[in-house]
């Protein structure tokens, strides 16, 4: 259950595309349990991953920066994988005065763990041919072969997850498939997890894979930067509103994904009207089905 935060609560905004992020927001929850954590799903323009790059970056730093504005958070976690690996630079110039928390993929961790040297990336189409993914691995994993596998309708398979709906194993096989057909494939120990969303379907993506693949979900780790960063920052002043789950657009089924926030810290979600104003707390349960 959510309450309005103490005045001398900390204070940080978390933010996805869709429900992704909410795998981060728990594990900060567990960490730091009297943070406040607001939450913006930019459901208009799911999924990022197949949104061009130039539009994603404006409308990012534009939404953010909004954000920023009207929430007042003390940091701000980037709780997506395309928009931390192409918009983190832009927002930090943006708003210099802002600590941004990014999640990108976990290639340096998949270095340290695979045996075989084969380490493989499942990933939306955008941060699977980034150069960013590029840099990542000549920093950290020089000496290994990444398998970089772009899923794209795995996103939209956790999104139904999270509101209690099943995903047939055979839908979840065939968008991982790419990962275990290469030629070098047979020596692929260790997957990272690059985008939020796919720790809703942890299980299931070990089940329907080969045996021996270690699942690295960074969520816990970004939980841990995120303690780092709140550790040298002081209370937030005068918090006068209590955090909420904002999205800005009425996603589909959301009483069913109301009935999920509540694990999450959230019981409801509100409407974020991108003219820097939000609309009633309750304006989408009242389109909810």
């Amino acid at each position: 259950m959510t309450s309005p935060a103490h005045p001398s609560t900390q204070h940080i905004l978390a933010f996805d595309s869709g429900i992704g992020g909410l795998g981060i927001v728990r594990a900060i929850r567990t960490l730091c349990p009297a943070v406040s954590v607001s939450y913006l799903a930019d459901t208009a323009v799911f999924p990022y991953g197949e949104q061009e790059d130039a539009f994603l970056i404006k409308r990012i730093v534009s939404l953010l920066s909004e954000a920023i504005q009207r929430l007042r958070p003390q940091a701000v976690v980037v709780a997506c994988n395309t928009a931390s690996t192409l918009t983190l630079d832009a927002l930090r110039a943006a708003c210099p005065d802002m600590p941004f928390i990014g999640c990108v993929p976990p290639i340096r961790w998949a270095a340290r763990t695979t045996r075989t040297h084969v380490i493989g990336l499942l990933a939306t189409r955008a941060t699977s041919t980034r150069p960013y993914l590029s840099t990542l691995q000549a920093l950290y994993a020089p000496d290994c072969t990444l398998i970089a596998h772009a899923a794209p309708g795995l996103a939209a398979h956790a999104e139904q997850v999270f509101r209690g709906h099943s995903v047939p194993d055979e839908a979840i096989r065939a968008e991982i498939n790419g990962l275990f057909t290469r030629d070098c494939s047979d020596r692929l120990d260790t997957v990272g997890l690059g985008c939020t969303h796919y720790t809703f379907l942890l299980e299931q993506l070990r089940a329907v894979s080969p045996p021996g693949i270690t699942w690295l979900d960074p969520a816990e780790a970004v939980a841990r930067h995120t303690a780092t960063v709140l550790s040298t920052l002081p209370p937030a002043p005068h918090r006068r509103e209590p955090a909420r789950a904002w999205f800005t657009a009425q996603p589909p089924e959301c009483a069913a994904l109301i009935k999920a926030l509540p694990p999450y810290g959230f019981e409801t979600i509100a409407l974020w009207d991108t003219a820097q104003k939000a609309a009633p707390a309750d304006a989408l349960q009242k389109g909810c089905p």
